[in-house]
């Protein structure tokens, strides 16, 4: 048998002074009485019995409840396997200029779901879906970087971090305060590299990778790209920056009108390609531009023929619950021991 929640047997400590202070022996009351002789021989009531049993069952209940919230269970099926696997930070800019549509599929209408932001997050749940094995973890930046989501496993829950991530509406820094004017995108590319890299530097698998994702130059943050690359590369991560962007002057993107409307405008959006090539090549990675739907999955799907590391993993399939024993049989004995405790003092009605 094992506990999903063992820390929970630390409540056996004050447990164990309640038990010490209910069951003491202390010094007993009385009066003094010469002729003892004379006073009726008589058993101890049945009150007095019930009020001696109250304190061992509150206790055995209390126990139970413990025990409870420990979670015991029984694996119905261990397998243990060595399975090829790396682990990967998915780094994502969030800046404004990913608001743009120019990643629309020939033939659709320019929606939400037709924005850089939104292809790529499609077509990394679907590169998620297909590596099992790997601890991948989740990493946006824009005028900061944020750690979405540590390497993990449970790609599920990955998954569903993934689809809550959007571009900030206004551009704030760490402590919360506005930066830059108006419609000015901030990406921080060297914040967000050196987050990933501390994400990935004491992961269990030997290879490390970054997936960075950019579509603007750096132009904020406290790390510059450069340095963030060193670091990488000092430590073994392999960085494979994917540039997203067309060559073209005029980029559709969602914006608003003068009356505040949500309305799609055409600009010129800056895109530093060599920065990204740099990183990529001093970590001995790859770089790949993409400026539509086809080519970004076309690089997504060359990243994950990646070199992989075998580790022994445990793959524990169902488990067979034994709490609700415990729990009821807790929440049975307090109720009881209360019950008795109202006897013994005369309170029931």
């Amino acid at each position: 048998m094992k506990f999903a929640v063992p820390w929970m047997f630390l409540l056996f400590l004050p447990l164990l002074v309640a038990a010490w202070r209910l069951l003491r022996v202390g010094r007993k009351s009385g009066i003094r009485f010469s002729a003892v002789a004379r006073l009726p021989s008589r058993a101890a009531g049945i009150r007095a019995q019930i009020a001696a049993l109250t304190p061992f069952v509150l206790l055995a209940g209390l126990a139970m409840l413990v025990v409870a919230a420990a979670r015991p269970r029984t694996p119905l099926a261990h397998e243990t396997r060595s399975v090829d696997a790396i682990a990967i930070a998915m780094t994502v800019d969030v800046s404004g200029s990913m608001e743009a549509l120019d990643l629309t599929p020939p033939g659709e209408k320019f929606s939400d779901k037709t924005t850089r932001l939104a292809i790529v997050k499609k077509l990394f749940a679907e590169f998620v879906e297909r590596r099992p094995d790997d601890l991948i973890g989740l990493v946006t930046f824009g005028t900061y970087a944020s750690t979405q989501s540590p390497l993990t496993a449970d790609h599920p829950a990955l998954l569903e971090v993934l689809k809550e991530v959007s571009i900030p509406q206004i551009e704030v820094d760490a402590q919360g305060r506005q930066i830059g004017d108006e419609g000015e995108s901030r990406t921080a590319i060297g914040d967000g590299l050196a987050t990933a890299v501390l994400a990935l530097k004491n992961a269990q698998p030997k290879s490390k990778v970054v997936i960075l994702l950019s579509d603007g130059l750096n132009n904020t943050g406290v790390v510059q790209p450069d340095e963030a690359a060193a670091a990488a590369a000092k430590l073994g991560i392999r960085v494979y920056a994917i540039g997203v962007g067309t060559k073209s002057r005029r980029t559709p993107i969602f914006g608003q009108d003068m009356f505040g409307r949500r309305s799609v405008g055409y600009v010129n959006l800056a895109f530093d390609e060599g920065q990204l090539k740099s990183i990529a090549q001093k970590t001995g990675g790859s770089y790949y531009g993409v400026d539509d739907t086809d080519s970004l999955s076309k690089a997504l799907e060359e990243i994950d023929k990646l070199e992989k590391t075998q580790i022994a993993a445990e793959k524990w399939d169902e488990w067979e619950e034994h709490f609700n024993f415990f729990l009821l049989g807790g929440v049975l004995a307090v109720l009881l021991a209360v019950t008795m405790s109202m006897a013994a003092s005369r309170r029931m009605a």
